[in-house]
């Protein structure tokens, strides 16, 4: 990375990982999409113009806007997300999911005159899946359908896919208002133009085919970044939180996978759910000390493990899943690196 490392630094987790913080439950609001997902566990995918049967079948709340925010109500967290729905029976049961969930929906935008985004899941015997959607009006939304007053009262925004210039003013209005920000961009992340809202980023959360698409197409680096946090997820191999004073990583937990969708949401989930109860990170922001990001880091990948063995992209996080998942030593697969 072009600078000096220090020797390793031994892991300082409280096992106990005990969640309530001085700091309270934090307050999120969680941006993008909102969608019906329709899950189908096949043996495994057809050949070209074959066929194969269903296994089993799954309709339930998707979207990774929505993910998040049910994930962090799980965590103990209050949640609000942002996003649109259309006027029909999906977009009904999506936001009727998410107030049961505990998730406040009333800033969604309903567009009577588009569908609900509804996504078609496809998971082999493998957890491994391909996906279908239609766009529908899961981007109707813009910056200006979120009054001030709603994000300044927040403690974090955090921003999934979206349209470039909706996610931009989120993230420099909250950037002026206060509450500190993340973007998960996801697959998209160097072709539709993001660069002003991951500017804006405090924390950014990407996979490693994403880091270095972003490491090649814009002047962010994730894996030695200048001025923020990055979490770079290794999918079954666990994650490294990249700052700009060095390093901290895990190999993750062991699971059966049955299905990886939502586990990347479920990570962002963890790991805010985490940080945000932090001290030194609630109460000023995403600070560049690795060390602060080990409970973070454990906990991201056992919402991420705990969502890889679940049927449909909506896991159910609770602080009992993410100790059970973790065991007696979780910090044993810690490494951390200190930069100078």
């Amino acid at each position: 990375m072009g600078r000096a490392m220090s020797d390793e630094v031994e892991p300082t987790v409280d096992p106990d990982l005990e969640p309530e913080a001085e700091t309270g439950p934090p307050a999120v609001i969680s941006a993008g999409h909102i969608n019906w997902d329709v899950t189908i566990h096949v043996d495994e995918l057809p050949e070209r113009d074959g066929e194969t049967r269903i296994e089993r079948l799954e309709q339930s709340g998707g979207g990774s806007a929505a993910n998040v925010a049910v994930g962090v109500v799980g965590l103990g967290g209050q949640s609000v997300v942002f996003g649109s729905v259309g006027g029909d029976e999906s977009g009904a049961l999506a936001l009727r999911e998410l107030a049961s969930a505990g998730v406040d929906p009333g800033h969604v935008l309903v567009d009577a005159d588009a569908p609900t985004s509804v996504t078609y899941v496809i998971v082999d015997g493998n957890g491994e899946l391909l996906m279908l959607a239609n766009e529908g009006a899961n981007e109707s939304f813009s910056a200006g359908d979120l009054d001030r007053e709603t994000l300044a009262a927040a403690d974090h925004l955090h921003l999934t896919g979206q349209k470039p210039e909706t996610a931009a003013a989120l993230a420099t209005t909250a950037a002026e208002l206060g509450p500190t920000r993340s973007f998960d961009p996801g697959r998209r992340v160097t072709d539709r133009g993001y660069d002003a809202a991951l500017h804006a980023a405090d924390l950014i959360f990407v996979n490693d085919r994403e880091a270095d698409a972003l490491a090649d197409a814009t002047d962010i680096d994730p894996r030695a970044p200048d001025d923020r946090v990055v979490a770079v997820k290794h999918g079954g191999d666990g994650a490294t939180v990249h700052t700009p004073h060095g390093d901290v990583s895990h190999p993750g937990f062991d699971v059966d996978a049955v299905d990886t969708a939502g586990a990347g949401d479920a990570f962002a989930a963890g790991f805010l759910g985490a940080a945000l109860r932090e001290p030194a990170i609630a109460d000023g922001g995403f600070t560049h000390d690795p060390r602060e990001y080990q409970v973070p880091l454990l906990v991201a990948n056992a919402c991420g493990a705990i969502a890889a063995g679940t049927v449909t992209a909506r896991a159910d996080l609770s602080w009992d899943r993410v100790r059970s998942i973790m065991g007696e030593s979780p910090e044993a697969d810690l490494l951390i690196e200190i930069r100078a």
